[in-house]
């Protein structure tokens, strides 16, 4: 229930596109987003960083395509986040003890060190070539085909990306113990 709620602004402008068009796509994502953190913050009087960080994104670069009736702009903001990500996991990498990744999911999973700093990076490349791939398609397609890139490309090159790490990470699993 959680990944729907998260994905609630893409699947909204993937449908606000379809009816409308860009703009109203726009300004359905900014929405959408707005009221996704507004519902967070009544329910648990908090929001994740990720969440306000992709709220600022979307109000900025949302708000100067509406403003400067620039799709430009909007198509960019998937490959701002993703290079945001990208430095937060590189960032922890260099200048934490603990990475992002071992902060989001040590309470989870046990992994040596080495382990957490190798899946860390695979993460923040990750992030950092997502970014590139969406510049790739903005300058290359038309926003029709970026748009459903931004749905299905993205998401789908992102759900790919976690079966890798998962089929990774099952070498570092304990083995489960036979029932007596």
């Amino acid at each position: 229930m959680k990944l729907l709620f998260d994905f609630f602004p893409i699947f909204l402008f993937f449908i606000a596109y379809k009816v409308s068009g860009i703009y109203a796509a726009t300004l359905a994502a900014i929405v959408a987003t707005v009221v996704q953190v507004g519902i967070t913050w009544f329910k648990t009087r908090k929001v994740e960083p990720m969440h306000l960080v992709s709220l600022a994104i979307i109000v900025v670069f949302g708000g100067a395509t509406l403003f400067l009736k620039d799709e430009l702009f909007i198509k960019w903001k998937p490959t701002v986040l993703n290079w945001l990500f990208g430095i937060a996991f590189l960032a922890s990498q260099l200048f934490s003890e603990r990475t992002l990744i071992e902060r989001m999911l040590g309470n989870q999973i046990e992994l040596p060190g080495s382990v957490w700093r190798r899946l860390n990076l695979s993460w923040a490349f990750f992030f950092v070539i997502l970014g590139g791939v969406n510049l790739f398609v903005i300058y290359n397609f038309n926003t029709e085909i970026w748009v459903n890139f931004k749905l299905f490309g993205l998401l789908g090159l992102t759900f790919l990306f976690v079966v890798v790490q998962s089929i990774y990470l099952s070498r570092f699993l304990p083995e489960p113990k036979p029932e007596e």
